[in-house]
């Protein structure tokens, strides 16, 4: 095996690590300590078969996201008004201490969730500052299909 090594640490070599440890030990406890934030986005995205909510900040940080099937609706009941609602319930209930208050929303989508999620927004005690649909729209889109001839 041969002869091992032996190094001694030096004072201020100690003192050095002692340091490192420290910070990585207070960067830990403060990740888990979450800021207050007063304005944000709320992101709706309402398709055909599931209404999924996104909560961030000012820049673009995700604070907090559910959708239908995360909270247990599965078929076409993700898609419902109903479960649209429930969404923001839970959302607010996870954002009842951090959250923002005052929030602009995003709208994407055609579903049936849409409306239903922005009177539940209302209700669930967020302001609403400004509403914008930003659904994708085709201008003329791809060429059709070809005639069928039989």
């Amino acid at each position: 095996m041969g002869k091992k090594k032996i190094t001694s640490q030096t004072s201020e070599e100690a003192f050095k690590e002692a340091d490192i440890v420290s910070s990585a030990v207070e960067k830990a406890q403060t990740k888990g300590v979450s800021r207050r934030v007063e304005h944000g986005r709320v992101y709706i995205n309402a398709s055909y078969n599931n209404t999924v909510i996104t909560i961030t900040d000012e820049k673009g940080g995700v604070l907090a996201w559910a959708s239908a099937g995360s909270l247990g609706f599965s078929g076409p009941k993700k898609s419902t008004p109903f479960a649209a609602s429930k969404v923001i319930a839970a959302l607010a209930e996870k954002l009842r201490k951090t959250g923002p208050v005052n929030v602009s929303v995003f709208v994407k989508g055609i579903g049936a969730g849409r409306d239903s999620a922005l009177r539940s927004l209302a209700n669930n005690g967020f302001s609403v500052i400004s509403i914008k649909d930003v659904t994708p729209i085709p201008h003329n889109g791809p060429k059709p299909k070809k005639v069928r001839r039989v």
